[in-house]
């Protein structure tokens, strides 16, 4: 993202879908987290049931939402990359670079819920939604695997945010405001966020939901 520092030329980067899919995403990732360590599997699963709908509404929102959600307008090539690392990258929204990471961070979760999916808890009550589609050992390898796995996560949520730090202390750029109100003080000549439709972030949200509940219904997702 291009920045500036003159006041008063503050423009809409960041739709509001697109801020609340983000904030949503740290608090639901962090209740898996504690509700892991504290062995309540059965909100465990409920949040991760919560990140999947999330994840999937992205993904339509990514196709069908305001100019800096899609996808065909921040997943960029290995030239502009390096336009970006050598300083003569112009845009709005996700950075060539940042754009990788948020890809990355994606499907890692995406591994990380697909997994959840799959498991058990330790006394084999507890089932994923879709544990029922795979023998009980494997559902348990699956299991160690996703609590595994969350480290992985973890650690590329950490150079997620060491990234953020680097740019507002070394670079003077505050990623986190924008995320926040969703405009930012850019040059003059960058065209703003063209916005998406209101009721299509609606429709990509029931899909969402009833893609989810979907994948439950097969079989009983919280118990025998």
């Amino acid at each position: 993202m291009v920045t500036t520092e003159a006041p008063g030329q503050k423009i809409a980067v960041w739709d509001l879908p697109t801020r609340l899919f983000h904030w949503l995403l740290v608090a639901l990732i962090a209740l898996c987290w504690w509700t892991g360590e504290k062995h309540q599997y059965d909100l465990h699963l409920w949040s991760g049931v919560a990140v999947l709908s999330l994840l999937v509404f992205r993904l339509l929102w990514g196709l069908f939402g305001s100019s800096t959600a899609r996808f065909a307008n921040f997943v960029r090539g290995p030239a502009a990359v390096r336009a970006y690392l050598a300083g003569t990258w112009r845009g709005i929204g996700h950075s060539p670079l940042g754009a990788l990471s948020v890809v990355a961070l994606m499907g890692l979760v995406g591994i990380e819920v697909g997994l959840g999916l799959f498991a058990t808890d330790e006394d084999g009550l507890l089932l994923g939604p879709l544990s029922g589609l795979v023998s009980m050992g494997a559902s348990s390898d699956i299991t160690e695997i996703h609590e595994k796995f969350f480290d992985v996560l973890l650690v590329f949520i950490g150079l997620h945010v060491a990234a953020v730090l680097f740019y507002w202390i070394a670079r003077k750029q505050n990623l986190i405001g924008p995320m926040v109100t969703g405009k930012a003080a850019l040059d003059p000549d960058i065209v703003p966020m063209r916005p998406g439709k209101w009721w299509v972030a609606v429709l990509c949200l029931v899909a969402a939901i009833a893609f989810t509940r979907w994948i439950i219904a097969g079989a009983p997702p919280f118990g025998p």
